[in-house]
């Protein structure tokens, strides 16, 4: 009996200690179980943070997108800017030269003008002087014509003497 009953004591050591192992596993398990659901919670946590830095990632690529697009045609405008800016320039360089011109042929025709002027003054001196030189060359047709009946009046006086 002492063999049963020391048996029975080892039994029940052994229950006794597989019975503290089980509730040592239990209490790992629990733990293990625990950490497991920290770490899928945390998980979820990290995939959502995820998720979100992709959609901003996203967001921030269509963004430098539209940034290398408003850039370019940044770059475009600014390219125009300059063509038109040169043109402009070229614009007014012909402005002046066309008002340069301008003065020019406007100070020539005041100048022809004024000779002109002295040109018509002098025809219509010249006009005067050929009316009076034409009125002279009658007055002188008429003491011709005078004259000359005069010397044919005369020429007959002494024909018929």
């Amino acid at each position: 009996m002492d063999r049963i009953k020391e048996k029975l004591n080892s039994l029940r050591a052994e229950a006794d200690a597989a019975l503290e192992r089980a509730e040592v596993a239990e209490a790992r398990n629990k733990e293990l179980e625990q950490d497991n659901l920290s770490k899928e919670q945390e998980i979820s946590s990290l995939q959502h943070k995820l998720s979100v830095l992709e959609s901003d990632l996203e967001n921030a690529e269509a963004k430098l997108s539209e940034a290398k697009v408003g850039k370019e045609e940044g770059e475009s405008h600014k390219s125009n800017v300059d063509i038109l800016q040169r043109r402009i320039d070229m614009l007014e360089e012909q402005l002046d030269q066309s008002e340069r011109s301008l003065k020019e042929t406007t100070e020539q025709l005041r100048h022809t003008d004024v000779r002109a002027e002295q040109l018509e003054r002098q025809i219509q001196g010249a006009e005067q002087e050929r009316d009076q030189w034409e009125h002279k060359y009658e007055e002188a047709q008429e003491r011709y014509q005078a004259s000359k009946r005069e010397l044919d009046e005369v020429v007959q006086q002494m024909e018929s003497l």
